[in-house]
């Protein structure tokens, strides 16, 4: 089948092959009809991805390459953010994040075992597990109903002496009040991470000018699981405006080596053999010397390759999260008198991840979800709902060591309560979103 052809040539004849294949096998749209399976979330792609991903595979580099260098710089590019590291998951670029903020080499600011980082107990709980596991204490604080993001009024009763940071996401991607958690951590000089996994491409307007959720603190944090607002599979990202920072979580990331060689390229700074580090020998090799305590968290060029084919993409995903919500919120208008119905924080552009609804008194959530997930329209519950009443917390809350409460939980129990979700992703069509709100007005009449 080659013969007489360069690598070249036999390689652009299989990526045509590829492309053949995805756009008679895989870009057919299947119609939908009234009680078809309607997913919460969905992958959405075509020919781009897969031809990326067969050029990593031909390639065979296997880890990170020339894909990951490329989507590092077109993600920073979007996000209007110098520095990006490419990680193998959301909840790694939260381990990454968090970890970071532990360095030696961030002096009086380092948080240390014992430290409180500020935080909500509505949420996914890998915002919250680093803290945990490192020994850093969480503080939890409710949040509001309908914007589901933490009650900024409660950030000063949370604080102490002992508070370092705030580690918080933005709920399905409705931005926090950025501008009261940002003044906040700088009056008292706190590290802010945004968990800005489920949120990417939202906006946020501070102080009159417009900026992506995820730049605003010192460090954001994103995922590309399939359901999230773009994919590679797995995979995930940090990102951050700060050098200093940028060069922990690259050391943190990659095993916590000292030297910044790429994978492959030995002595770039051209002193790999005469350096003086810690108590080593002096000329130590450079490639073998670590500075931090790290892991090794990257991601492969195959998860790069179909991400850089997703980020061509990702300003329409944005935009139709977008329609399929207002389209949503429109047609369950007239039953917000039994369904509490999600707003967007004021100076925010959500990049909706998901449509939030609380049920008011009288609707049973059981009921509803049980109806609407029998007509085909699956739900989620807003992630662990209460993450201090889960098995993993038994042991702590009998202790009642290792974490703190700020107040009552009173909103985060009721949404623990009362509150579910459907998917608004880019897939949908109108005929899907109107359907869903059919199921939802029905169920209410049941």
């Amino acid at each position: 089948m080659f013969e007489d052809k360069t690598e070249q040539e036999a390689r652009q004849e299989i990526l045509a092959l590829v492309e053949e294949y995805a756009e008679r096998f895989r870009e057919k749209k299947r119609e939908f009809h009234p009680g078809d399976r309607i997913s919460y979330a969905s992958r959405v792609y075509d020919h781009k991805e897969m031809v990326n991903a067969a050029d990593a595979v031909l390639e065979f580099w296997l880890t990170s390459g020339r894909y990951t260098d490329l989507f590092e710089k077109k993600l920073g590019a979007y996000l209007g953010v110098p520095f990006v590291s490419l990680v193998n998951s959301g909840s790694s670029a939260n381990l990454l994040a968090f970890m970071a903020l532990t360095s030696p080499k961030l002096g009086e600011r380092r948080v240390c075992r014992g430290d409180e980082i500020i935080t909500v107990a509505c949420g996914f709980p890998t915002t919250v597990t680093p803290m945990l596991q490192y020994g850093a204490v969480p503080v939890f604080v409710d949040v509001t109903i309908p914007q589901y993001n933490i009650d900024v009024t409660k950030l000063e009763a949370a604080y102490s002496p002992k508070t370092k940071a705030v580690m918080i996401a933005h709920t399905l991607g409705n931005p926090f009040d950025l501008k009261a958690v940002k003044q906040f951590c700088d009056a008292h000089g706190l590290w802010l991470i945004e968990d800005n996994c489920d949120a990417l491409g939202s906006r946020y307007t501070l102080d009159g000018v417009t900026q992506f959720t995820g730049t605003v603190g010192d460090i954001g944090t994103s995922s590309f699981y399939p359901p999230h607002h773009m994919t590679m599979g797995e995979g995930g990202a940090v990102y951050t405006k700060n050098v200093v920072l940028h060069n922990i979580l690259r050391s943190m990331r990659d095993w916590g080596r000292d030297c910044r060689c790429p994978s492959g390229v030995d002595n770039l700074c051209g002193h790999r053999f005469d350096g003086q580090y810690g108590e080593l020998p002096k000329g130590y090799d450079h490639k073998y010397v670590y500075s931090e305590f790290g892991f090794n968290l990257k991601a492969t060029d195959l998860q790069a390759s179909i991400g850089c084919a997703q980020l061509e993409k990702f300003p329409h995903f944005v935009e139709r999260r977008k329609e399929n919500f207002k389209r949503l919120r429109a047609a369950l208008s007239p039953v917000a008198d039994k369904l509490i119905l999600p707003e967007a924080c004021e100076h925010a552009d959500p990049s909706w991840f998901g449509f939030l609804l609380t049920c008011r008194e009288g609707v049973s959530r059981e009921k509803l979800v049980r109806y609407i997930e029998s007509k085909g329209v699956q739900t989620r519950m807003l992630f662990a709902g209460n993450l201090t009443k889960h098995p993993c917390f038994d042991t702590l809350r009998a202790s009642g060591k290792g974490y703190r409460i700020v107040g009552e939980l009173t909103e985060t129990d009721r949404i623990m309560r009362d509150t579910f979700w459907i998917g608004v992703y880019p897939g949908m069509t109108d005929e899907m979103i109107d359907y869903m709100a059919t199921a939802i007005r029905e169920g209410l009449a049941e």
